[in-house]
């Protein structure tokens, strides 16, 4: 029985677009996914097995999401809908869900391809749990975002996560052969071109299908040089959402980056996120949290370069403000690391919780009344400037507390010198206590 879902298609003589004509036919032609889809892959494993589960299909643009979950429905012999979170209402899903279910009693199952399903809300996702446990219908979800931010914990306990890749320089070309082979003519191109051809589709296969689109259409003689190709063509928009995953991608790349000590590889996750609109206030915030989270006391001068290079971007604005930045990210690359004071930190933050109502020892409290005097407060305190050294020893952590060791200056950069300090304090505190 035909339902509101089921129109047969249409016939269409008109122009299909070089993307549509290439879509594969079975998964066998999915070009970049192997991994997936091989017999040792999970969809592979699935399939081969006969027991394909509701999928959240994970990956960037263009890397055959939707064409997967379409060869999926052929391959289980499911009937495929398609719909979008962007675009569908709670009424329109409960369409879908009643189509489906008369479908089932007539004996055939449903195949409900939801892209973009991170964009509907918590409870909307909630409406899809019943319709997957009864078996009304498989869901398989498109995300571009991370599903473990942005599912429901219910939703993912019910579904397996599948990570698609951009695709490689090697797939695109891959790609652009196939194109080729329906244009039946080569691309107008020389080598470093067609290189650059595909460096501008960056691991999007529907992008770089749209470019060669517009290239195969061009009326030239003899083949275009990278220049002139770059003239004819936009470069494409980095893909970068300052609020999505690859924001966060990115600032950890470069953090890992100078932690690691490459200035090379910092300045181009910095540059990355410039050129995808990035706020350089947050990058100079974060340049400054990696000076006192990474270098620290290795190299006292690394918070004030930071901090001199965020105030010179604020006087001199965009584009000459970003060198500052620029030059605080080399530096934080290349000077000495260390996490010590930051390990102590979070240490001492820990004991302070624990610990928090033990009283400082008496003799270190003031006594500004005769009744505190009495109580003993401030009895026994030692001025340090009067003792030899200047240096008392006395103990300041409560009484009764263990004196812990928290900050461990490494043998790198200026901490070499707190090194030897803290060891000459604590020598010193030691045989001050014992005399």
């Amino acid at each position: 029985m035909a339902d509101l879902f089921d129109m047969p298609a249409q016939p269409d003589s008109g122009p299909r677009p070089l993307a549509d004509r290439l879509r594969p036919k079975s998964l066998a032609e999915v070009i970049g996914q192997e991994k997936v889809l091989s017999r040792e892959g999970p969809l592979g494993a699935m399939l081969a097995a006969g027991s394909l589960s509701s999928l959240i299909l994970w990956g960037p643009p263009g890397v055959g999401k939707t064409t997967i979950a379409r060869l999926l429905a052929d391959e289980t012999d499911l009937h495929f809908v398609q719909i979008s979170a962007i675009f569908t209402g709670v009424p329109d899903l409960r369409k879908v869900f009643e189509a489906a279910k008369l479908r089932r009693t007539n004996g055939k199952g449903t195949l409900l391809f939801v892209d973009e399903i991170h964009r509907f809300n918590k409870a909307q996702q909630d409406g899809f749990l019943p319709h997957m446990e009864d078996g009304t219908i498989l869901l398989v979800g498109a995300t571009t975002e991370n599903p473990s931010f942005e599912l429901n914990a219910a939703l993912l306990s019910r579904s397996q996560i599948i990570v698609l890749e951009r695709l490689s320089l090697t797939d695109l070309e891959r790609l652009a052969q196939r194109a080729e082979q329906d244009l039946g003519r080569a691309l107008p191109l020389k080598g470093e071109a067609r290189e650059a051809m595909l460096e501008m589709a960056d691991g999007d296969g529907r992008a770089l299908l749209n470019l060669i689109e517009q290239v195969a259409a061009w009326k030239v003689d003899g083949n275009l040089t990278r220049d002139q190709l770059s003239q004819r063509l936009m470069r494409r928009a980095a893909k970068y959402d300052k609020s999505g995953d690859e924001h966060y991608n990115l600032i950890s790349a470069l953090h890992k980056s100078v932690r690691g000590s490459d200035p090379d590889a910092a300045l181009y996750w910095f540059a990355r996120m410039l050129e995808g609109g990035e706020d350089p206030r947050f990058l100079a915030r974060r340049i400054t949290r990696m000076a006192v989270e990474d270098i620290g006391l290795a190299d006292p001068q690394a918070e004030a370069v930071c901090l001199d290079g965020w105030q010179t971007y604020e006087r001199l604005g965009s584009p000459e403000g970003e060198l500052a930045l620029a030059q605080a990210v080399v530096y934080l690359a290349l000077a000495p690391k260390s996490n010590a004071v930051y390990t102590a930190y979070k240490a001492a933050r820990a004991a302070a919780r624990e610990t928090g109502s033990l009283m400082p020892p008496k003799h270190i409290l003031n006594a500004p009344t005769k009744m505190m005097k009495e109580q003993g407060y401030g009895s026994g305190y030692a001025y340090d400037h009067d003792a030899e050294d200047g240096f008392s020893g006395q103990n300041y952590f409560p009484e009764g507390m263990k004196r812990p060791v928290w900050y461990l200056p490494p043998e790198r950069g200026f901490e070499r010198e707190l090194k030897k300090r803290v060891e000459y304090f604590a020598k010193l505190r030691a045989k001050r206590q014992d005399g």
